[in-house]
C-alpha cells in the first residue's frame, strides 16, 4: 500500500519547518507587486522624469519580504527620493513614506476583495507530509493579511504558529533581513533555530534565515529573472528549489 510521500534527506535531521507566506504558501506575490506598482508609479509621476516601478526586478530587489514602510523607503531611496517618513496613520498618497505604504495597502486590500488568492499545490502537499511525519510547521510574513489569507485558503490549521505583520507590530519585531520573525516562530514551536528549516522566496528572507542560525535555509526560485537561484544562494540558501514540493520523495511511506 502506498503511504504518504517521504521527506527529502535535507529535512531528516530537523524538528520543525518555518514557511514564508507570500510566494511560498500563497500565490500572492504578484498581487503585492501590482499594488506596489500602483502606489509607486503615482509617486514617481508626481516628481516626473522617472521610469515606472518594475513589478519583477524592483519588487524582488527592494520590497519583497520586507515590512511595508521598510520596502517603500528602500525603493524610494533607490530613485533618489528622500520623502519624510510620515506617521503610521497617514492617509494614502505620495507625500510621505507612510502615505505611499498606505496607498499600497489600500490597493492590495481592494484586490483581495475582488478575487481570492490561491495556494501553491506543492507547498500544500509538503505541509500535509510534514504533518504526517510529525514535523510541526509555522508561517511567517511581514504582511498583516497573512493570517487572513491562510484562513481563507483553508491551510491555517496546518500551522502550529503564525507570526504575521500584526504580531510583528505588536511585539515590535524588526523586519527582514533581521531574523526576528523566524526566531519568534521557532520559539513558539519550542524548537531552537539550529533544529529548524526556513523556506523562503525573498532575498531578504533567505538572508534572515542565514543570520538567524537556522539549520537549513531553502530558497524558492519561482522566477527566471536575474534574482534567481544564484542570488538566493549568495544570500545564504543551502538548497534552492523551484517549488517546495520538490522536498518530497514519492514512494512507499516511511
Amino acid at each position: 500500500m502506498t503511504g504518504a510521500p517521504s521527506l527529502a534527506a535535507c529535512l531528516h535531521s530537523l524538528r520543525a519547518v518555518i514557511f514564508d507566506t507570500d510566494g511560498v504558501i500563497t500565490d500572492s506575490a504578484p498581487v503585492h507587486a501590482a499594488a506596489w506598482k500602483g502606489a509607486f508609479d503615482a509617486c514617481l509621476a508626481a516628481v516626473g522624469g522617472q521610469r515606472p516601478f518594475d513589478p519583477v526586478d524592483d519588487y524582488l530587489r527592494y520590497v519583497d519580504g520586507r515590512a511595508r514602510q521598510d520596502g517603500a523607503a528602500a525603493f524610494l531611496r533607490s530613485r533618489g527620493l528622500d520623502l519624510p517618513p510620515g506617521e503610521p496613520d497617514d492617509a494614502p498618497g505620495t507625500d510621505t513614506v507612510c502615505a505611499v505604504a498606505a496607498r499600497k495597502e489600500e490597493l492590495f486590500s481592494e484586490s483581495l476583495r475582488a478575487r481570492p488568492i490561491a495556494t501553491w499545490p506543492g507547498t500544500v502537499r509538503l505541509l500535509h507530509a510534514l504533518r504526517h511525519h510529525g514535523v510541526p510547521c509555522a508561517a511567517v510574513s511581514a504582511s498583516r493579511h497573512a493570517t487572513e489569507l491562510l484562513s481563507a485558503a483553508e491551510v491555517y490549521p496546518l500551522f502550529g504558529a503564525v507570526v504575521d505583520g500584526n504580531e510583528a507590530n505588536r511585539l515590535r519585531l524588526p523586519g527582514k533581513p533581521d531574523p526576528a520573525l523566524f526566531v519568534e516562530a521557532a520559539r513558539r514551536l519550542g524548537v531552537p533555530p539550529r533544529d529548524a528549516a526556513v523556506v523562503e522566496d525573498a532575498l531578504a528572507g533567505v538572508e534572515a534565515g542565514r543570520r538567524g542560525g537556522f539549520g537549513l535555509v531553502v530558497g524558492v526560485d519561482r522566477t527566471a529573472g536575474p534574482y534567481s537561484a544564484t542570488a538566493l544562494r549568495r544570500r545564504g540558501a543551502d538548497v534552492v528549489v523551484t517549488d517546495p514540493g520538490e522536498l518530497l520523495r514519492s514512494g512507499e511511506g516511511g
